[in-house]
Parts: C-alpha cells; sequence; structure tokens
C-alpha cells in the first residue's frame, strides 16, 4: 500500500522545538504510533516535504536514523521549502548508503513506481504578486515537475503528483503547475505546507479535473492516509 503525509518539521539534531506550537504536543509519539499502527515494511509512503529542520545534510543525522528506525515501510521524500540540507541527488543517495538508510528515497526529478502508480512530483512554489524572483523559481519547479512527470509516463500507472507547495489556495493559483498536472492528465495531487489557522482555507476536493488532498502533518492529526 502507499500512504501519504507531509511536514515532519523533525529537530531532533537542533534545537527547534515544534511542541511549542498548538496541536504539536506530543507529536513525535503520535506520529509513531498512528504510522507503525497500519503502515508495515511492505508499504510505501511519501513524505511531501519539509523533513528536517537542519540546515546541512551532516546535520540531519538524527532525523533521517528516526525516519529510518522508528518508522516502518519505504520512504520517498520530496523537497519542501525548509528543507535546506536539500542536496543533489548523488549526494543524498550517498549519505543515506553510507549511514545505512536503506529505506530513505528522494524525489528529484525522478518518479518511483509503487502498487500500480507512478509517484511523481517536485517543491512547486509560491507566486507573490507576480514578483520576478518568484516567477523565476516557479519556471525552475515547472520544469522539475514536467522532468518527474515525463520518468513517470515511462513508469506506467496512474501518475499521481506530490508537491509540498499548494498550488490552490483560495482565489489564488499557480497556474503554471496546475496546467502542466492537466497536460498529463493527473488527478490526483498531494500537497503540504499549510498549517493552523492556514488549514481552514486549503482546497481539498477537485478542481480542473484534479483532485486536490492536503496532508501537512498536522492537518492529518499526525496519522499518514492511505493513496492507494
Amino acid at each position: 500500500m502507499i500512504y501519504t503525509i507531509g511536514d515532519l518539521h523533525l529537530s531532533l539534531g537542533c534545537d527547534k522545538p515544534m511542541d511549542i506550537f498548538t496541536g504539536w504536543t506530543n507529536y513525535l509519539e503520535r506520529l509513531r504510533e498512528n504510522w507503525n499502527s497500519k503502515i508495515t515494511d511492505d508499504d510505501t509512503v511519501v513524505l511531501v516535504g519539509d523533513h528536517s529542520w537542519a540546515l546541512k545534510l551532516k546535520d540531519a543525522y538524527k532525523d533521517f536514523e528516526f525516519i529510518h528506525k522508528e518508522l516502518k515501510g519505504k520512504k520517498i521524500l520530496v523537497k519542501g521549502n525548509h528543507d535546506l540540507w536539500w542536496s543533489t541527488l548523488s549526494k543524498m543517495n550517498d549519505f543515506v548508503s553510507e549511514n545505512g538508510f536503506y529505506t530513505i528515497r528522494f524525489l528529484n526529478n525522478n518518479a518511483y513506481a509503487a502498487e500500480g502508480i507512478a509517484i511523481c512530483g517536485t517543491r512547486g512554489w509560491i507566486r507573490e504578486n507576480g514578483e520576478p524572483a518568484d516567477q523565476k523559481i516557479l519556471n525552475h519547479e515547472a520544469l522539475r515537475l514536467e522532468m518527474s512527470l515525463q520518468e513517470a509516463v515511462k513508469l506506467g500507472g496512474e501518475l499521481v503528483a506530490f508537491i509540498h507547495y499548494p498550488l490552490i489556495y483560495g482565489t489564488e493559483e499557480n497556474v503554471l503547475l496546475t496546467e502542466i498536472l492537466r497536460k498529463y492528465d493527473v488527478k490526483r495531487c498531494y500537497y503540504a505546507h499549510l498549517h493552523g489557522y492556514s488549514i481552514k482555507g486549503a482546497l481539498n476536493g477537485e478542481r480542473g479535473g484534479v483532485s486536490y488532498k492536503l496532508v501537512s502533518a498536522d492537518s492529518l492529526g499526525f496519522d499518514p492516509i492511505k493513496v492507494n
């Protein structure tokens, strides 16, 4: 089976506690219990960004150790806006290999096949007032999304997208990326990033032929949901 959840915001290797925020009390224990009560080592879990507060890959060791040792299943990580440790795919693959974190893989201009679906996606980005700097990043993320989808097509099966930033929020739509989803006939998109009060404005439903679902950890009560 395939499950998904985003925004674990682990800080086991640095001083960045999350339980100071409303609703995050004992979140690691709640996450571990919910996760391991239904997910087995044969299952796949897509983690939709913001995994660790570490600034450098080596400093994310304890957070990766928690994901690998404490949480069952095979994990596929998507980049989030707070994942400043994110590096090249080869460097990240070397890091997990050297440390024996064999249950962890990365979604980075590529795709993975599992349970009849092709897992694809990217970080995405926000667009504020059409500022040029944001547009430049959006163009780059659009390229990454298309590269991932092209690899997913080769794998066959249903194309399912996992994008950290919401593509639609309130009256705003990241048309550059939503058009790519429609171009490849993607019917499902899971996203994260939203917390607290902003969860109320999240789209959980169909728009333009695509079904969107928010999966940030606190929005799910730290309980991964089934994808397939």
